[in-house]
């Protein structure tokens, strides 16, 4: 998922958000919602914004999910632009572009 920081807020751009969809697999819905349940703004057509205050939430995770094997990497990995520095808190779960 390609991200941003702004202000110390990451954000998730909205095309690469996880999409929910009613009778859709369990697994991906449930990705859904948890990403959903710990953003502090999650409009739907906006970029997904998540403060620091969750950022090792947002680690466990998305570890958590990619470990279940059901998603693939691009799908539970923090992209980052390589001139953007990434935070210690979000290394394990984040590569550069």
């Amino acid at each position: 998922m390609r991200v941003y920081l702004k202000d110390d807020i990451l954000f998730i751009h909205q095309e690469d958000l996880p999409p929910y969809k009613k009778g859709g697999s369990m697994v991906r819905n449930s990705y859904f919602w948890a990403l959903k349940s710990i953003s502090c703004y999650a409009r739907k057509g906006c970029d997904w914004e998540f403060d620091q205050g969750v950022w090792i939430a947002l680690c466990r995770m998305l570890l958590s999910f990619a470990q279940s094997g059901y998603l693939g990497d691009s799908e539970v990995m923090l992209e980052f632009d390589q001139d953007t520095p990434i935070p210690p808190s979000l290394r394990s779960v984040s590569t550069w572009l």
